[in-house]
């Protein structure tokens, strides 16, 4: 496994100096597995499916979160078309954040809005102040941050009492799962992803304060799909497969994960 330094590294190569975003396996700037529900699967895919299985994703997010008239923050923004996707809900002002400082560049150049401000910030280290939004939201980027303890606990900060937020991405199903990851999925071997136990997520929010926290299996809309693109797409070494192999081994799964500021003042 790769230490800090050379995740950093790959990171900044894949999603920085590199854009993820333009390969064809992803398609329209996105970068997620998408939400393939109600898209037909037993024939060929087009790459309008592909975007749309992407857009539905974040409408997956936002259906939980009602961002309407809210202030809205979005953790790992890339290049701003979730941020457009997000517009369409009429929040009152959207900040996005990302490490990479040439996704933050491409991010504003992407998407012209007076509601919106992209700035470069870490997961662990939010660039705003206590209270300052309502809602929160996080888009296939958590696998990515090194200490989910401390993104929760971020998260709190900047929420106001009764905000709420709502993360998806893939997670580990057990604290062991991480070394067989490892060995199935590249990702987690070159350590561009961790392998985070998605019971350890759910325990960091709640630690950190939140309740109502839930994590629901959005699996069963992504896995096919993305295996069916991924044919389509001939990305190497049966990639979105290997997906579907690590889920019914009982690897990982593909969450949704909500929680709420308790409401009332802070002590």
């Amino acid at each position: 496994m790769a230490d800090d330094v050379q995740r950093a590294e790959l990171r900044r190569r894949t999603y920085g100096t590199g854009d993820l975003a333009t390969r064809w396996v992803f398609a329209g700037g996105f970068i997620n597995f998408g939400y393939w529900d109600g898209i037909p699967l037993d024939g060929r895919l087009t790459v309008e499916q592909r975007i749309a299985s992407q857009q539905a994703m974040y409408d997956v997010v936002l259906d939980a979160l009602d961002v309407a008239g809210r202030r809205v923050l979005e953790v790992g923004c890339g290049g701003g078309v979730g941020a457009q996707r997000t517009l369409l809900r009429g929040p009152e002002l959207l900040r996005g954040i990302d490490l990479m400082p040439e996704q933050v560049e491409r991010a504003r150049a992407a998407t012209r809005d007076e509601r919106v401000e992209f700035v470069p910030g870490s997961a662990s280290d939010i660039p705003f102040p206590d209270d300052a939004f309502d809602r929160l939201l996080s888009v296939e980027a958590a696998q990515h941050f090194e200490d989910l303890g401390a993104f929760a606990r971020e998260c709190a900060r900047v929420l106001a009492p009764g905000g709420r937020l709502a993360v998806t991405t893939f997670f580990a199903e057990h604290d062991d799962a991480g070394p067989e990851l490892v060995e199935l999925i590249k990702t987690f071997a070159t350590g561009l992803d961790l392998a985070h136990p998605i019971g350890r997520f759910t325990d960091d929010l709640r630690a950190a304060g939140f309740d109502d926290v839930r994590a629901d299996s959005i699996g069963a809309h992504v896995w096919a799909g993305l295996h069916r693109w991924q044919e389509l797409a001939g990305f190497p070494d049966g990639w979105g497969h290997r997906w579907i192999q690590a889920t019914e081994r009982g690897l990982a799964d593909y969450y949704l994960v909500t929680a709420r500021q308790p409401a009332g003042s802070r002590a």
